[in-house]
Order: structure tokens, then sequence, then C-alpha cells
């Protein structure tokens, strides 16, 4: 895992009143390819990205053209979520905190126009939208908008799911016990087939906690000031509680989650699945789901085999697994 200087966030100007704005620069949306794609083999869906340099923030748009069946978890005590559907043609990460959300409305409107404008409750597409909070890595108040949500879908291809700092997860940032400790993160994303059955899980990575390998090593966040050294904030919270130096935590942040299978399910299993996967994650992100994280996790199905071999918990398992992997991928 990287270890660069760069690596460390740097408290922002931008809560004092004056920063930029979209409405006070010409903004072009641009590709967000970040440092590798991971390669998913999974019919019937799409992923796009798309950026704005100047903020920098940036959205992840996965489309259904053909339309999927979906649970939503959605946990911790700063959820920002827009839609919430149980079925979805799209579903739209995005950073600019609740402003981000507009980028969501430039995916439907752009639906919308695909659709040729009919509005028949047979045609109505389904978009839901998901943000984290960005600004406490960056100088601007630019959000993700319309135009972007739209960039992001035009640019949706099959096959390919961008990851590192891009999209959704371009300013994305873990570990933040205080600025100087917190480190960048991003988007991560991990595809696994077992047997027939295909498991995507997609994720971009904003907490409060640092991500953690499966032997137990903070591989990001948390670093402390002058050495190379992180650690589990529950260290630094353990050392405060027993008279210790006292220990904040930034407010700001999130981690979404997308699990795409082709498995299909009931729908109390499919929402369980969900739920599963998600508490798992906190193996990964320590901690996890805390009062001043959003976290959701968007469950969905393509509905093209059965259960092969095991059970839906034995499902969920397997795609906690490919969970951890997304996780790590984000923080590479």
């Amino acid at each position: 895992m990287s270890t660069a200087s760069d690596d460390r966030l740097a408290k922002p100007s931008a809560y004092a009143p004056g920063a930029l704005s979209n409405d006070d620069v010409e903004l072009t949306p641009q590709r967000s390819d970040g440092r590798a794609s991971v390669p998913f083999d999974l019919p019937g869906v799409l992923v796009g990205t798309a950026e704005y340099a100047e903020g920098p923030t940036g959205c992840t748009v996965l489309h259904f053209p053909e339309g999927a069946r979906t649970a939503i978890d959605a946990r911790g005590g700063a959820v920002g979520l827009s839609g919430g559907y149980r079925w979805h043609e799209a579903i739209v990460f995005a950073g600019g905190s609740v402003y981000g959300l507009e980028a969501a409305a430039g995916v439907s409107t752009e639906l919308l126009h695909r659709k040729e404008n009919r509005t028949h409750w047979a045609a109505l597409q389904h978009v839901s939208g998901a943000v984290i909070y960005d600004f406490s890595t960056r100088e601007t108040a630019i959000a993700p908008d319309a135009a972007l949500g739209k960039a992001a879908l035009r640019d949706a291809k099959a096959g390919e799911f961008p990851v590192g700092r891009c999209g959704a997860g371009l300013a994305a940032s873990v570990g933040k016990i205080d600025f100087g400790r917190a480190e960048f993160a991003g988007q991560g994303a991990a595809f696994r087939e077992f047997g027939g059955m295909k498991v995507l899980v997609a994720t971009v990575v904003n907490a409060v906690g640092v991500v953690v390998d499966r032997d137990g090593t903070v591989v990001r966040g948390n670093l402390h000031s002058g050495t190379s050294r992180r650690c589990l904030p529950v260290e630094d919270y353990a050392t405060a509680a027993t008279g210790g130096a006292p220990v904040g935590t930034l407010a700001g942040n999130t981690t979404l989650t997308v699990l795409v299978t082709n498995v299909r399910l009931p729908e109390v299993s499919l929402n369980q699945l969900g739920t599963q996967v998600h508490s798992s994650m906190h193996r990964a992100i320590q901690p996890f789901h805390t009062e001043i994280d959003g976290d959701i996790l968007f469950t969905v199905t393509t509905d093209e085999v059965d259960l092969e071999g095991v059970s839906a918990t034995g499902l969920g398992a397997l795609a906690s697994e490919v969970a951890w992997d997304a996780v790590l991928s984000a923080a590479e």
C-alpha cells in the first residue's frame, strides 16, 4: 500500500466563506479512469465515471438498462440518500455531500430522454443517489451536478469498474482521527465467480475508520505524524479514556457500496444478503457505522441463476470476502 506523503490530508480552507462553487467557474465533465479497472462479467450491468478536476470531486453510475431488483441497507447517523427504490435502472454515487445528489437527477433526466420522454408508469426510470462528504479534503465547494451525472452515464460501459482515486471516490479519505492522520482512499472493486454464481462488489471508502488487511495490519488511515506508524483508532481511544491525550473524530464520512449478483433470490433473502455483507465490512473498516458515517449498501440481482451448492447464508459469506477485497482495492 502507498505511503506517499501526498496521501496525507491538509486542513481545508473551504470551511470559510467564499470558496468557489459550481456557479463561479466554467466546469467541463471529464472521464475519471483512476489507476486501473477491475474486469467483471455481469451482462446487463454498465459502469461510468466522471469528474470535475476543479473540485476535485466526481460521480460513479451503475446502469441496469433492463432494470434490476434491489435491497438497501442504510446505517450510521449521517445517511445521504435519494430515491431508495426496490427496483433500479441506475444507482449513482457522488461526492459533494447533500449537493452531490443533483448528479442522480441528471442521470434520471438522461434516462427520460433515452425513453423518448415517455412518462407512462411502465417507462419510468428508477434512479437512486447516495453521497459522501468529501469537502474535508479539498479547497472548494464544487459538487457533482446534473451535467456530471449525465456525463458519467454516457461514459458507462460493460465489464470494467474503474478503481483508485476516481469517480465518487476521487477525494475520499479514511482514518480521520484528526486532519494530520487522515489519508486519501478512493473507489475499489472486486469480482468473483463461484460456479455459475457471480458477485461484484464496488465501494467508495470515505470512512471515519481505518482500512485493515486480513492479517490485522492497518493499511490506510490514522497515520501518526512524523512516522510511518498506522494503528487502530481503538488504541488511541483507549489511551484517551485512561488519562492520555484527548482524541477527536472528524465529522462528514460515509462508505457507499454496491453488491451485484446474478443469483435469483427471494426478497427476504436479498435483503438479508445485503445486511450480512454490510455487517462483515467492519472487519475491513474499523470503526464502521458510526454516528458520523452514512454507510449504505445496495444489493442488486440480475435474476439469472439459482443458488448452486450453498444457501443464501453461504453466498453471503462468499460475498463478504469479495467485499473485503473491494475495500482493500480502494486503499491501494
